[in-house]
């Protein structure tokens, strides 16, 4: 699964920036190829509206 980081982390709630962190992304525009597990994609909804996911 590939992830772009949309929209930016400030002014967002501490646990939104730290899971954007911990998937890799620091950037706008970052983007990052990460495995489709339970785990990451927990992840990936609890910030899916800062990011464009391509499955």
């Amino acid at each position: 699964m590939k992830i772009t980081l949309k929209r930016s982390i400030i002014g967002r709630p501490g646990y939104q920036v730290k899971t954007v962190q911990a998937l890799g992304l620091k950037k706008i525009g970052d983007t990052r190829e990460i495995n489709d597990t339970p785990a990451l994609r927990g992840m990936v909804n609890t910030v899916k509206h800062l990011l464009e996911v391509h499955e």
